[in-house]
């Protein structure tokens, strides 16, 4: 399990997703078949988590003003009107910034993936026709027989004193 667990790793860092998925198939199939194959906490794909992170900024980042640049239209308008940056020219920039609406919001436009989507956990059997499998099914037969023997002896025992009390 751990090789398969650590392929899925490495498949997750290079960043083929198809490779990425045959691997946690694979991974899947060999943890549903065997008994004791425990994943404690699951399997968290960071590196893809990563890189879907890193699109959602980017084509967040990406999304342009249709106004197009607002602030080289605002200095056209008022770059003419005075020879030296004054008071007078940011106000007449801000006017000319306040007559175009606002840009949406970066950090309300960014929607980021589900972290709970990257975590895969897969359940052992409690019992699996392997070799341990029947080991653990020959184990609790010889328990139970030996339980069977000591409750038979006890109930043996406890008849035989009555019937020598009575005697």
């Amino acid at each position: 399990m751990v090789q398969r667990r650590d392929a899925v790793l490495a498949a997750d860092t290079v960043g083929n997703d198809d490779i990425t998925i045959q691997r946690l198939y694979d991974l899947q199939r060999y943890v549903s078949a065997h008994m004791n194959t425990d994943m404690e906490k699951g399997l968290y794909l960071q590196a893809a988590y990563d890189r879907d992170v890193k699109k959602a900024d980017n084509s967040a980042s990406s999304d342009q003003n249709p106004n197009g640049n607002i602030y080289k239209k605002a200095q056209d308008v008022c770059a003419p009107k005075f020879t030296r940056y004054s008071t007078a020219y940011l106000e007449c920039t801000l006017s000319e910034l306040q007559k175009y609406p606002a840009a949406t919001n970066l950090i309300s436009s960014v929607h980021y993936p589900d972290p709970s989507t990257y975590l895969h956990v897969y359940a052992s059997p409690l019992w699996s026709p392997d070799f341990a499998g029947w080991s653990v099914l020959v184990c609790i037969i010889l328990g139970l027989m030996i339980i069977a023997r000591i409750v038979g002896l006890l109930i043996l025992r406890l008849l035989l004193r009555r019937h020598y009390k009575s005697v």
